[in-house]
Order: structure tokens, then C-alpha cells, then sequence
């Protein structure tokens, strides 16, 4: 009895140093969470993890563990291999598979730019031929299209990597560069993009990962024995390659391949291709492809159908995120608006905070934001570049800035201006000293990580992770 009274009485001690812990996680929390009340929320965690730890001191640690959801790529085996950030993050919010291929549906395209994590699921969704007509007899044609489309789909569609990447492009162009988007699809210069010349493009956009890899492909199999760790990272991540491109880029793949293994190795016996796997090479009509292009590929694109799909698809994340704070109402407050901004920039815990707390020591009863205040200054946040060198050229020796200097920028850059009120908002969350004047380099360093939503290599543990770790470090503290 006094040997589990000594054990409790332990695990009662730990248990006393989750605060750092919590507040780590509120942080985290604060950025992207969906409770509604964070407070019970964090109180449930700390006791489930105090009753936890206390458990696993009076058993000796005999655990029985729940069944977690199978990932069908685990994420663990991607590590090391040479892999891009947003081609890691594909294919985790994949969670559809056609003929070996990984594809997004269109709500795992939203949720992979508005949250931290997919939603939690078994395995992936294994897609037959009658699977996609029933998706191709859903998809709204290019004059039905709305700032819903892919709310409306869900996940009755699919996106491919390159389309994945060319939707993400979307999010961050500003409306100036609407027509230079176009003009890149449009290679005949017809002012109409028909299926060829869109395809044309998408293979341009995988062609640079094509080079990159035949040359890292180069680099490793010189002079490498075949069962080398590098050569097994090689092996592997083709592997995972062949998942998230279609078969007729594989065959490019391969030809890059070939030649760098030739070029290194003549003699080689064994040479590393990708297997064709047997399938005949062939475009899969994707969701975009579909309604761009109808179902029979005949339809072509214009340029107005063209910005308009831009323009829905830059609102629709938008709207999601704004609902995600307002809860139905038609605005949300400053402070929420300043957790959208912040949400996905990678400050400390105390400066995440700090900004938060000077918000609300600035605007002790704010009036609110309204979407089309937080849609405007988000539209602006894509000329971030242009914003950049007006500031420079404005205040060449790096002084800050006025709100009204603020405006004149904004003006210039966009061609519209931003309501005062949401320009008084941003000078109150990142005014050091409360001047009135804005450090506009500090700014712009910030709100470049809330363009790039999460895309940004960081080596920072966030939101559970760094709870766990920081348990980690508080039980290394008592032991």
C-alpha cells in the first residue's frame, strides 16, 4: 500500500507540471481549433493526461492501445526521402486512389490549406470506373461555377498533384495576375485555352520535379551499392512518386531515369526505371478537367470563365476560414481576425501572444470585421511583392510608416483601398510602442508566412507534437 501511495504521490507531482505544457497547447489551439470551448477542452486534457501517467506508474507500464486509423502510405516512411514539403502534404490529405495513383478529392484540397491535419480516416478510398462517371455526371459545368463548388462536390471529385499545385498557385495570385496565368495557358494565343494546351502546361509544372530528381538520381547511384542507404532512400522515394504522378508522366520520369543511370553506369546490368505496371498511358478526367473542358474535352476556355473560377475558388477558402471565427454572424472580432492572420506564421508561443494581448489592450470593445473588409485586406495581402517595394522606394532609409502612408501603398499596389477601420486594426496588432506608426518590415515578414498557409519548411513542433514533447521534457525534469 505505501509503495502505490509513493506512486500516486508521484504522478500527482508530474501531473503539477502540465502548465507549460497547456499553454503551449492553447497557443496552438488558438490558431486553428475547432472547439468551441477551448477551456474545457484544455481542462479534459490536462486530467485525461494526469490520470494517464498516474496509471502507467501503477501498472508498470502495461498498455493496451486502441486502434488507430492506417494510413495507406504510413507518413513515418516518407522521412528522409527526397521529398518536397507540398508533396509530403499531398499525400497526406489524399485519401482517394485510382489505378496505383493518389488523388485529392475536392474537400481534402480545402482542408489541406485551411487545417493543420487531414480528418481522421481508416485507409484510402479505392476508386473504380464507375466511381468516376458518377463523379463526371456531378461536376458542374464551367457556367454553374460559385464560391461553393468544392463545398458542394466534397468528394464526389478528384484533383491530381498538378492540378494540386496549380489550385495552390491560385490562392496567392492577385488579380493583376489573372491574365498572365491565362496567357501561359493560352500558347497559340487564340484568347482560348482548349484541353491540349492546359495539359501542355500541367506536364511543364512536373517536368521541373522530373529534373531535379534525375539529377539527385545522378548524384546518388555513382558509384553506390545497390543496398546502400542511399540507394534504398532512392528506391523508395520512386515509389512514392509513382503514387502521386499519372502514368504519362511516369513515362517521362523514366526516360529522365534512363538517361542518368546510363550516363553514369554503361556497364550497369540492372538499371533503375520506374515499371510501366502494364497500363497504357491516358489522361484521367479529373474534376478540374471536367469542368473546364466537358465531358467529351471539346469545350474550350475563356478568358472571364477563367478569372471567375480564380475568383471563386480565392472566396471559397476565404469564406471557410471567416465562418471557421463568425459561428453564423456576419462578423467576426478584431481579435479573431487577428488569429486568422497569425495562424500560420511561426512565432514563438509568448510573441503569438503578446501580439494577441496588445490587440485587446488597444481595442477593449472592438466594432467587428466584416467579411468583406477581411476579403479585401486578404486580396491585398497577394500583392505583398508590389506592397514590398512601394514601402522601399517610399522610405528608402527603412523608417515606418503612417496609416496614411499605409492607405497610399495599398492604393497604389491594388487599385482599391482597405476600410479604416481594418487598416486601424493591423497598426493596433503590430505597432510596437504605439506610435501610430508601423514597422512595415516586420509586417511584411509576418503575413509572408500567412501566405504561404503552412507551406513553409519549420523544424518547430506545433499543436500536439509539442505537447507531447514538452511532457516529454518535464518527465525527463522528474526522472
Amino acid at each position: 500500500m505505501a509503495a502505490i501511495l509513493g506512486r500516486l504521490s508521484r504522478s500527482a507531482t508530474i501531473s503539477g507540471r502540465h502548465a507549460r505544457c497547456l499553454r503551449t497547447l492553447k497557443t496552438q489551439a488558438f490558431r486553428g481549433s475547432r472547439i468551441t470551448s477551448s477551456t474545457t477542452y484544455l481542462c479534459g486534457v490536462a486530467a485525461a493526461t494526469s490520470a494517464y501517467l498516474g496509471w502507467r506508474w501503477l501498472h508498470g507500464g502495461a498498455v493496451v492501445q486502441a486502434a488507430k486509423p492506417r494510413r495507406h502510405i504510413d507518413e513515418s516512411s516518407l522521412r528522409g526521402l527526397k521529398l518536397n514539403h507540398r508533396e509530403r502534404r499531398f499525400i497526406k490529405f489524399s485519401s482517394v486512389e485510382y489505378q496505383g495513383q493518389l488523388y485529392m478529392s475536392p474537400q481534402d484540397f480545402i482542408e489541406s490549406v485551411t487545417d493543420s491535419e487531414p480528418r481522421p480516416r481508416l485507409k484510402r478510398r479505392m476508386l473504380t470506373e464507375k466511381d468516376l462517371e458518377q463523379f463526371a455526371q456531378e461536376t458542374p459545368v464551367l457556367s454553374k461555377g460559385s464560391p461553393d463548388m468544392f463545398r458542394t462536390i466534397f468528394d464526389k471529385g478528384i484533383i491530381s498533384y498538378t492540378e494540386y499545385l496549380f489550385l495552390l498557385s491560385i490562392l496567392t495570385k492577385p488579380q493583376t495576375g489573372f491574365r498572365i496565368a491565362f496567357n501561359m495557358f493560352d500558347t497559340d494565343g487564340n484568347e482560348r485555352v482548349d484541353k491540349e494546351e492546359f495539359l501542355v502546361l500541367m506536364d511543364l509544372i512536373t517536368a521541373g520535379v522530373f529534373r531535379a530528381y534525375a539529377s539527385w538520381v545522378s548524384d546518388t547511384i555513382h558509384n553506390e551499392n545497390p543496398d546502400s542507404e542511399k540507394a534504398k532512400k532512392l528506391q523508395s522515394t520512386r515509389q512514392v512518386l509513382e503514387k502521386i504522378f499519372s502514368t504519362a508522366r511516369r513515362d517521362r520520369l523514366n526516360r529522365a531515369l534512363e538517361g542518368a543511370v546510363k550516363a553514369n553506369d554503361a556497364d550497369a546490368d540492372d538499371e533503375v526505371v520506374l515499371e510501366d505496371e502494364l497500363q497504357k498511358s491516358h489522361v484521367v478526367d479529373t474534376t478540374l478537367l471536367l469542368h473546364f473542358f466537358g465531358r467529351k474535352g471539346k469545350q474550350d476556355l475563356k478568358f472571364e470563365e477563367f478569372k471567375m473560377f480564380m475568383e471563386n475558388l480565392q472566396t471559397e477558402v476565404l469564406e471557410i476560414e471567416f465562418n471557421e471565427f463568425s459561428k453564423g454572424l456576419p462578423a467576426i472580432t478584431e481579435l479573431d481576425f487577428a488569429k486568422i492572420l497569425l495562424r500560420y506564421t511561426y512565432l514563438q508561443s509568448d510573441q503569438y501572444e503578446m501580439y494577441l494581448e496588445r490587440l485587446l489592450d488597444r481595442i477593449p470593445e472592438g466594432k467587428g470585421i466584416t467579411f468583406s473588409e477581411f476579403k479585401s485586406f486578404c486580396q491585398f495581402l497577394n500583392t505583398l511583392d508590389d506592397f514590398a517595394i512601394a514601402m522601399k522606394m517610399y522610405t528608402l532609409a527603412d523608417q515606418p510608416i503612417s496609416q496614411e502612408e499605409f492607405h497610399r501603398a495599398v492604393k497604389i499596389c491594388t487599385g482599391a483601398e482597405l476600410s479604416p477601420h481594418i487598416v486601424d486594426t493591423v497598426f493596433k496588432i503590430f505597432d510596437d510602442d504605439g506610435d501610430g506608426q508601423l514597422s512595415y518590415k516586420e509586417f511584411i515578414a509576418i503575413m509572408r508566412d500567412r501566405l504561404h498557409r503552412g507551406f513553409k519548411q519549420t523544424s518547430r513542433s506545433e499543436g500536439w507534437d509539442a505537447f507531447k514533447q514538452c511532457v516529454k521534457s518535464e518527465m525527463k525534469a522528474v526522472v
